[in-house]
């Protein structure tokens, strides 16, 4: 029955993004959405040298279309250096500008892991995502799993600029959900806080090593059903490069 739901979720909110995109926008708009354009970015591939399984990370997003409608994909994933495991998440979105700062997405997120067998779920997911005041990057979602589990994330991050080319960036990542699914480790509640910092340094405006450290905390079912310690922090290394 969820799984109908889900279908039938998927297809209204396929359609209403054709018929968005497709609506007569006025000439402004049109003028915007002339040109086809695409980028891609790389936030974060990085290597995570101190903790168990040393894994790789990766965050990246990237866009095709106008400044009105676009296609996006955002992916997160993580990858043991020295186990068969890991994880990855990858949204497919469709987007409209709905303020001059911000785009209002709708769309399909895969969770998959590979390890013990490997698992597989989806989910419809639901969003803004854009520049808030004082410059903040904020990325509120809402999450509806084929199984009906509903969950929430949000990430913020924030750019101090030391020189030019010299920039320190700050970020947060927060998750909570309304059941427990525990073959996902996910408890009902508050899940997670993750809180970073990261210093690169753009020897071209498209490449940029950084050096940083993270620390990320779980809370009650969720850090209960992890078995390990509540909090735990890393010094990372990587790259960001985008095109």
């Amino acid at each position: 029955m969820m799984m109908r739901i889900f279908q039938y979720t998927l297809g209204l909110l396929l359609a209403a993004a054709f018929l968005a995109g497709g609506t007569a926008p006025t000439a402004q708009a049109q003028t915007l959405d002339d040109k086809l354009r695409t980028f891609v970015l790389f936030h974060k591939l990085e290597y995570v040298p101190e903790p168990e399984g040393r894994p790789i990370g990766l965050e990246a997003t990237s866009w095709i279309g106008g400044d009105m409608n676009r296609a996006w994909i955002r992916a997160e994933g993580e990858q043991s250096t020295l186990h068969r495991e890991g994880e990855v998440e990858l949204e497919t979105l469709y987007g409209r500008l709905v303020s001059p700062f911000f785009d209002a997405v709708a769309g399909v997120r895969v969770d998959r892991a590979w390890e013990a067998g490997g698992k597989t779920r989806a989910h419809l997911a639901v969003g803004l995502q854009g520049l808030a005041p004082y410059q903040f990057e904020v990325e509120p979602t809402l999450y509806v799993s084929h199984e009906g589990n509903v969950s929430a994330g949000f990430a913020a991050s924030y750019h101090v600029l030391f020189t030019q080319r010299l920039k320190l960036e700050s970020e947060l990542e927060a998750s909570a959900a309304l059941q427990d699914v525990p073959e996902w480790g996910v408890g009902a509640g508050v899940n997670d806080l993750g809180l970073g910092v990261r210093l690169r340094y753009e020897f071209h405006r498209k490449f940029a090593p950084y050096v940083g450290y993270t620390h990320d905390w779980t809370f009650g079912k969720t850090a209960d059903l992890a078995g390990g310690a509540p909090n735990s922090g890393a010094l990372v290394v990587g790259v960001r490069v985008w095109r």
